[in-house]
């Protein structure tokens, strides 16, 4: 049995003792990788824990912090937890007004910057938050009382002991992405994220010769709870990307062996290889698309043809090696999480030797609910429960001949609840303590749980039917030809869909068709790309129920991204926000 731990601050001191001489976290500074061991990464929290005391930082406060994945967040969240205060991470690519906030909301005494211009916006965020008491600056230099490396040296003169906080203790405030509203506060307790930590430990494939490239943010709780404190809890290995248009060349010379990820980066890596393979002579693609089925039929347990069991070999020689290559060549699993994987992705990545396990959760959940895991595995599910945790399936909110309904979570992951939201609280919680997540689905025969959308995005067409828009809108992405996509038809005749064209497919092939080389808001309104791209949408959404189906389409240049305010750090669609934008474009198409 491996190791289970109290609280995060004893999983950390276990982990330091256990591993530390070993690397911990990788940076690429003047263009090499530099590791940090265990044992120092332990000395610079015990010293940043100290210079917090110093400050008159304790137990009971909330210490703010916007910063990317960096090895003094680590830092930062490991002293605080050793001080009994509660971090509140949130995101560089946050509007600063989200800031300002969430600060004020949870009535955080310290706010912590990542990046020299970061700091310059979080003085101005405190400047209007009467809280705040420190701005403190991870790059600041040593002569300045509020830099890591003063409260470091501060700390080092005059220690602070760890305390040895109880389960019930709150370790983190994690702020909800606020698709609908103004984020929500999510009171993780050191109980609730332990559990997980603990859960896992015999349960996925992890061990301390594993290695991960970070660039999922841990101010999400994927990141937060599955990548950083489960891997520092198995002795593993963390090279933080330098960007996200880094990733590949970083995954080249990291070459990590797990892989912790939402499916938008799968997608691409999908989209990527079968753009590439498209290209290739027809014997290299026949090779290719031979190899996979043969691989998809052994792992199912049923039997290839003598073609495709000639093909895989050299599949695996000639094609798969150089696409594992690209990822750096020693990639064994691959964790996916934050929203439904694609079946047809996952069997992809799972074709190419690299093992794919989905999991389900939310930052409420802690968020791992369910998980996919050696010997209980079933692509296109989101895994069983784990340990301590129950599903059940609520149909009162859904028509009485689903198979789906709510997703209700119970175990001791849950949430103490959301921060000073009482009326948001009753809303979420059963009568029996349970979850309600919002998330619809259903459990197979063997308790395998599938996720079929969004409650809160569900609606109906006037007809009366149904429609959950979220696994529409993820099949119809896997056109080379769309980037991205939201369908819509609440309380209307039929569905349509706003789509953001691929213009590096679309280019290509507009140029192939004669059509030349128009500006992209131009070519957006040509009549024979609309056919095209409605004709994308009908083949990859043919498998889909009839009333379903995405009877007409509005080409839009511009994709939903974070700066644009359509798009949350953790990849979801803020649809308030896009209705806002096209809603006469929307109109336009029902007329």
């Amino acid at each position: 049995m491996a190791d289970k731990f109290k609280n995060l601050v004893d999983m950390f001191q276990q982990s330091v003792k256990k591993y530390g001489p070993q690397q911990l976290f990788g940076t690429k500074r003047d263009g090499q990788w530099q590791w940090s061991t265990f044992a120092e990464i332990g000395k610079q929290v015990d010293d940043l824990r100290g210079g917090l005391a110093s400050l008159g930082i304790k137990a009971g406060d909330n210490v703010a912090v916007v910063s990317n994945n960096r090895e003094e967040w680590a830092i930062l969240a490991y002293a605080c937890y050793g001080l009994g205060a509660a971090l509140v991470p949130m995101y560089e690519a946050q509007n600063p007004k989200e800031w300002e906030f969430i600060t004020d909301d949870c009535k955080a005494v310290a706010l912590v910057a990542g990046s020299a211009k970061v700091f310059e916006g979080c003085k101005k965020v405190a400047e209007k938050v009467p809280y705040i008491k420190h701005v403190i600056g991870m790059e600041l230099p040593e002569s300045d009382p509020l830099s890591f490396a003063a409260l470091m040296k501060k700390g080092a003169e005059k220690p602070s002991t760890p305390l040895d906080p109880e389960p019930n203790e709150v370790a983190c405030l994690i702020y909800t992405s606020g698709t609908t509203g103004n984020p929500k506060g999510v009171i993780l307790s050191h109980g609730n994220i332990i559990s997980n930590v603990n859960a896992v430990q015999d349960m996925l494939p992890i061990g301390s010769d594993d290695r991960s490239l970070s660039f999922l943010p841990w101010a999400h709780s994927f990141g937060h709870t599955c990548e950083l404190h489960v891997m520092l809890s198995k002795g593993a290995s963390i090279a933080l990307a330098e960007a996200v248009d880094k990733i590949i060349a970083n995954l080249a010379e990291v070459q990590p062996t797990l892989l912790f990820s939402v499916p938008r980066i799968f997608n691409r890596v999908y989209d990527t290889v079968n753009k590439r393979i498209a290209g290739r002579p027809a014997i290299i693609q026949a090779l290719f698309h031979a190899g996979m089925r043969c691989a998809t039929k052994r792992r199912k347990g049923e039997s290839p043809t003598f073609g495709e069991t000639l093909a895989h070999p050299l599949a695996k020689k000639l094609v798969f090696s150089k696409i594992v290559a690209l990822l750096g060549g020693r990639l064994k699993y691959a964790f996916s999480g934050g929203a439904a994987l694609s079946k047809e992705v996952a069997e992809f990545i799972d074709g190419l030797g690299i093992t794919v396990y989905e999991g389900y959760g939310l930052t409420e959940t802690s968020p791992i609910a369910t998980a996919n895991r050696p010997n209980a595995h079933k692509i296109g599910s989101v895994g069983k429960p784990i340990s301590d945790v129950k599903i059940i399936i609520d149909k009162t909110q859904t028509s009485a001949d689903a198979k789906d309904g709510e997703i209700v979570v119970y175990g001791p992951n849950i949430m103490q609840g959301y921060f000073n939201r009482p009326d948001e609280n009753k809303a979420v919680f059963t009568d029996d303590g349970g979850f309600r997540t919002g998330d619809l689905g259903y459990l197979d025969g063997e308790g395998f749980l599938y996720i079929t959308g969004r409650l809160k995005e569900l609606y109906k067409l006037q007809n009366g039917k149904y429609v959950a828009p979220a696994p529409l809108e993820e099949r119809v992405k896997l056109s080379p030809f769309i980037a991205n996509c939201m369908v819509y038809g609440d309380n209307r005749l039929f569905n349509i869909a706003l789509i953001v064209p691929d213009f590096s497919t679309l280019k290509p092939w507009a140029q192939e068709q004669g059509i030349g080389e128009a500006a992209e808001d131009r070519l957006i309104e040509n009549p024979k790309v609309k056919e095209q791209m409605q004709a994308e949408v009908d083949k990859f959404a043919a498998e889909f129920k009839g009333f379903e189906e995405i009877k007409k389409i509005a080409l839009i240049p511009e994709d939903f991204t974070t700066e644009n305010g359509m798009m949350t750090p953790s990849m979801k669609v803020k649809r308030r926000v896009v209705m806002e934008k096209y809603g006469p474009k929307i109109e336009q198409l029902y007329k």
